[in-house]
């Protein structure tokens, strides 16, 4: 992880640029049908837009979320990638945490943009091996999730399965450690964070939102996959 500070700090400028933006992407957002087993069923996209506060809020958390993408991966063609997620997963972090929905309005979009990415970036690089490793995240991240959905759908939304594959892209394209890592990490911070959130009463514990676990995971894969590999291998 090798990254002038003059790139963490471009690239926490850009996120908290981003952020401010946060509060319009949310509030711009359909409205779901929401039934008894999905979401609050009160609260609106454009009740959360509105809440005080929101667009410094966004802004620090995108900030601090594309600072640490740019030490993950440093003055990279795979940064723009990294500082879109950065941004958009504030966005979906914060509506998830609140409704317990993940819009497919933001994320169908983001395999677009994602994809797009991972082959700007190979094609600057000329290291394609990445690019089948944004593949084979995909496959692997997606595929995993949409197990778990398909054998208990109670315990997992089906926006944690769309969201899983755009995250699997972005780690994959990294490599396999920063995969496995940030699909581990996703759960271990699920379970253990928000158990612990569910101990102190602050979260439903039979139904809390799993996305921001997810999105988190993704990051510490993307911070320290690779120093995960090497430990593990004795390296």
């Amino acid at each position: 992880m090798t990254s002038s500070l003059a790139v963490v700090v471009a690239a926490a400028v850009v996120g908290a640029l981003g952020g401010l933006l946060v509060p319009r992407l949310v509030a711009a957002l359909p409205e779901p049908a929401r039934d008894s087993a999905d979401g609050d069923g009160k609260t609106t996209y454009v009740d959360l837009a509105a809440r005080p506060g929101l667009s410094l809020a966004s802004a620090g958390a995108a900030a601090l979320a594309c600072g640490l993408a740019a030490v993950a991966v440093g003055w990279s063609p795979a940064l723009p990638m990294w500082v879109y997620l950065g941004v958009v997963g504030v966005a979906l972090g914060y509506v998830d945490w609140c409704t317990r929905l993940l819009p497919t309005r933001l994320i169908a979009p983001s395999y677009a943009v994602v994809g797009v990415c991972a082959v700007l970036a190979s094609a600057l690089t000329g290291d394609w091996s990445a690019l089948l490793g944004a593949l084979f995240g995909w496959v692997l991240a997606g595929g995993l999730y949409f197990l778990l959905w398909f054998v208990y759908p109670r315990g997992m939304g089906y926006g944690d399965v769309r969201l899983s594959g755009v995250l699997g892209i972005a780690l994959g394209w990294l490599g396999m450690a920063e995969l496995v890592l940030g699909i581990y990490a996703g759960f271990l911070l699920g379970a253990v964070v928000g158990g612990g959130l569910a101990l102190a009463k602050v979260v439903d514990r039979r139904r809390y939102a799993f996305g921001p676990f997810m999105l988190a995971g993704a990051l510490v894969g993307a911070l320290w996959g690779e120093t995960a590999a090497r430990w593990y291998g004795g390296g």
